[in-house]
């Protein structure tokens, strides 16, 4: 039952650094730019504070996850931001739109039940 805190606290992370912290159009405008530094900076504010969440059970071996974190997100950002391009979709003009928003949320947070399954797979919590 323990390894739900560490999960709780992933979800906590993926919403302030995903929306509070995500508050310069430099970051949200340039995901879809393969290598472009606001993509860059984003996604590597999620590797940060998966670290902050998980170094507290896992001690210096989060870093691991961090970078798993951060490459992974950037990557959905990446395709979620390339498939609004090409598609035309906009939040005030198409339903898909925001399908494609929920499902890139759903992503981050199944690659959050993968960091834990993984992570914690010989942890007694």
């Amino acid at each position: 039952m323990e390894v739900f805190y560490p999960l709780l606290w992933l979800f906590i992370k993926h919403f302030i650094c995903d929306f509070p912290l995500q508050a310069f159009s430099w970051l949200y405008l340039n995901k879809g730019t393969y290598g472009h530094a606001g993509g860059l900076v984003h996604s590597a504010i999620h590797g940060v504070g998966t670290f902050i969440v998980l170094v507290f059970w896992l001690g210096t071996d989060a870093w691991v996850y961090a970078l798993a974190d951060a490459v992974i997100h950037y990557h959905i950002d990446w395709a979620k931001m390339n498939t609004n391009k090409r598609l035309n979709l906009k939040p005030d003009s198409s339903e898909w739109f925001w399908i494609l928003l929920g499902f890139d949320q759903l992503l981050h947070h199944l690659t959050y039940f993968a960091i834990v399954a993984i992570a914690f797979k010989d942890h007694n919590l």
